[in-house]
Protein backbone atom coordinates (compact mmCIF):
# COMPACT_ATOMS: atom_id res chain seq x y z
CA UNK A 1 0.00 0.00 0.00
CA UNK A 2 2.68 2.64 0.63
CA UNK A 3 4.64 1.08 -2.53
CA UNK A 4 2.09 2.01 -4.71
CA UNK A 5 1.41 5.42 -2.92
CA UNK A 6 4.84 6.29 -3.81
CA UNK A 7 4.61 5.33 -6.90
CA UNK A 8 1.96 7.41 -7.48
CA UNK A 9 3.77 10.59 -6.41
CA UNK A 10 6.57 9.80 -8.53
CA UNK A 11 4.37 9.48 -11.49
CA UNK A 12 2.77 12.95 -10.92
CA UNK A 13 6.13 14.64 -10.16
CA UNK A 14 7.28 13.59 -13.06
CA UNK A 15 4.24 14.80 -15.19
CA UNK A 16 5.32 17.86 -13.54
CA UNK A 17 8.56 18.04 -13.67
CA UNK A 18 8.64 16.50 -17.52
CA UNK A 19 6.61 19.48 -18.39
CA UNK A 20 8.19 21.89 -16.61
CA UNK A 21 11.72 21.15 -17.97
CA UNK A 22 9.96 21.42 -21.65
CA UNK A 23 8.72 24.70 -21.19
CA UNK A 24 11.69 26.16 -20.16
CA UNK A 25 13.67 24.66 -22.61
CA UNK A 26 11.08 25.70 -25.27
CA UNK A 27 11.17 28.80 -23.55
CA UNK A 28 14.65 29.62 -23.78
CA UNK A 29 14.70 29.39 -27.31
CA UNK A 30 11.81 31.11 -27.92
CA UNK A 31 13.31 33.99 -25.56
CA UNK A 32 16.10 34.22 -27.47
CA UNK A 33 15.11 34.83 -30.82
CA UNK A 34 12.62 36.95 -29.07
CA UNK A 35 15.13 39.64 -28.30
CA UNK A 36 16.81 39.01 -31.50
CA UNK A 37 13.84 40.27 -33.34
CA UNK A 38 13.16 43.35 -30.99
CA UNK A 39 16.92 44.44 -31.34
CA UNK A 40 15.96 45.10 -34.70
CA UNK A 41 13.07 45.75 -34.99
CA UNK A 42 11.52 47.25 -31.43
CA UNK A 43 7.32 46.86 -33.08
CA UNK A 44 7.89 43.25 -32.35
CA UNK A 45 7.42 43.80 -28.32
CA UNK A 46 3.79 42.49 -28.39
CA UNK A 47 4.45 39.12 -30.36
CA UNK A 48 7.59 38.31 -28.80
CA UNK A 49 5.60 38.82 -25.12
CA UNK A 50 2.68 36.59 -26.52
CA UNK A 51 4.78 33.68 -28.06
CA UNK A 52 7.25 33.75 -24.78
CA UNK A 53 4.26 33.34 -22.93
CA UNK A 54 2.56 30.58 -25.10
CA UNK A 55 5.21 27.36 -23.64
CA UNK A 56 3.81 27.84 -20.13
CA UNK A 57 0.83 26.08 -21.29
CA UNK A 58 2.91 23.22 -21.00
CA UNK A 59 2.83 22.98 -17.45
CA UNK A 60 -0.37 23.96 -17.20
CA UNK A 61 -1.09 21.13 -18.92
CA UNK A 62 1.64 19.03 -17.26
CA UNK A 63 -0.16 19.89 -13.58
CA UNK A 64 -3.47 18.94 -14.83
CA UNK A 65 -1.93 15.57 -15.81
CA UNK A 66 -0.32 15.45 -12.18
CA UNK A 67 -3.82 16.66 -10.70
CA UNK A 68 -5.72 13.23 -12.55
CA UNK A 69 -2.71 11.10 -11.40
CA UNK A 70 -3.49 11.73 -7.88
CA UNK A 71 -7.50 11.72 -8.06
CA UNK A 72 -7.90 8.87 -9.75
CA UNK A 73 -5.62 6.83 -8.07
CA UNK A 74 -6.71 8.06 -4.89
CA UNK A 75 -10.38 7.21 -5.94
Amino acid sequence: MVAEAGIIAISAAFALGCSAFAAAWAEKAIGTAAIGAMAEKEELFGKGLILTVIPETIVIFGLVIAILILGLAGG
